[in-house]
Parts: C-alpha cells; structure tokens; sequence
C-alpha cells in the first residue's frame, strides 16, 4: 500500500520501492482497494528485502516494529522513519484494510506535503552555479559518460589528491539535487539525478559534445584503471 501510493502521491518525482522478509502474494483487499482509488497495481508484487540490499535510500520507512528490526543493517538510507501503524489482522470490525489504508495515505501524503520524499530540484541559478566550478563540471560531464562513478575513481580521473575536497562538491551537486547516490558496503557511488530537468541535462551533454577535450586526459586516467569490477577492486578494496 505504501508504495503504490508514494508513487501516485509524488508523480515523477518520486520512486518508492517496498520489501520484507517473508514475500508472498499481494492480498487481494490490498489490490481491490488501490484500483478503488485509481491507482495501477499491474507492477506490484512482494519482494524480498535483499533485492535492495545494495541500494542507498533518500528515506526508509518502516510501518511497525517488526519491520524496523528486519530493517537494520540490512537497507540503508539518508534518514530512517518509524510508523506505528496496525495491520488489518490487528484491527477490529469489517473494514480492517480500509483502516490501514486511510492510516498509510494519511501518513504518506503528509510526507510529501513537507517535501520528505520529493527529491530536490535545482533553480536555474543554483544550477549555474554549480556549472562554475571546475571539479563540479568535470564530474557532471564525466557522469554523461559513465554511468556512476565512484569518490576513488573521481579522485583519480580528475588528480586530485583531498578525498574532503571531493566529496564536499560532491555533496554540493546531491544537495542541489543534480546528484543522486547509491551506498555499496561502505562506499557511495554517484549518478546524475534521474529527475533531473531535461533542458539540466541537455545542457551538460551539448558541454561534452561541444567540448570534448575538457575532459579527455580525466577519461584516459579513468580507462588507465581498467574495467569494472577490475576498477573497483583496485581503488575500493
């Protein structure tokens, strides 16, 4: 329930995703309820926490106490929120799922109220801003090439020797919302932001296209590193 409406509430700003210990099959009520309220439920099925275990999330929320034990240690995210809400098997009366339902809507439409879950979006000025920087740029422009990169492998390509220094701008563009990141054991990886305004986008590729040589010699250190995983085990280990 949670995630199909996180998804519904926040349109394309929003990705939830949802997971436990003991995936089955979505309880019909569950499914009757959703189409009740207009919302697709084609794509949903349970999974199993594991299938997240590699990911870093923006916000994690558990929806009782069992779940926040399954969930420590197990997934990552920037900020960790508790909901104490009863599960229709706890509740009395005929419309235990409707009571469920109403209680997670409520919850979730709050959140994204307050802009908990909404990913930030640069302003044309902070975005600028961020272009003016040339650590900043280079790495953007090297994110329109490879897909993620790494703090080890940005220190190499752009020869820097102050991981603080990198990983301060780093966490300027994810501030701003240009960046998003993943967590792996102990290491973040970085990508530009999927919600990314497109005319954002289209700018930093014209930047490569136009400007290839910015940011050559920064590539062929990158390819002097090998491949993946090659790459990452001789940086990250």
């Amino acid at each position: 329930m949670a995630q199909a409406l996180a998804n519904y509430h926040g349109g394309d700003k929003i990705k939830a995703y949802s997971a436990g210990l003991k995936p089955g099959q979505v309880n019909t009520k569950t499914l009757s309820l959703l189409s009740r309220a207009g919302i697709d439920t084609q794509s949903l099925y349970s999974k199993h926490l594991d299938e997240y275990s590699t990911m870093y999330f923006d916000l994690v929320v558990t929806l009782c106490d069992e779940a926040k034990a399954e969930c420590e240690g197990r997934i990552d995210g920037n900020r960790i929120v508790a909901w104490d809400i009863a599960s229709p098997s706890e509740r009395d009366g005929s419309n235990q799922y409707e009571q469920t339902f109403f209680d997670i809507n409520q919850q979730v439409k709050a959140l994204v109220n307050e802009g908990a879950l909404l990913t930030a979006t640069p302003s044309a000025l902070q975005f600028y801003k961020a272009l003016s920087d040339e650590i900043r740029l280079k790495t953007l422009a090297l994110l329109m090439v490879e897909p993620e990169l790494c703090v080890c492998e940005l220190l190499v390509a752009l020869e820097q020797q102050s991981q603080p220094k990198v990983s301060r701008h780093l966490a300027q563009l994810k501030k701003a919302g240009i960046l998003c990141d993943r967590k792996y054991k102990q290491w973040v990886f970085y990508a530009i932001n999927p919600t990314l305004p497109q005319w954002m986008v289209s700018l930093i590729n014209t930047t490569v296209l136009q400007q290839p040589d910015m940011i050559t010699t920064e590539l062929t250190r990158l390819h002097t590193m090998g491949e993946r995983p090659q790459r990452l085990s001789s940086c990250c280990d």
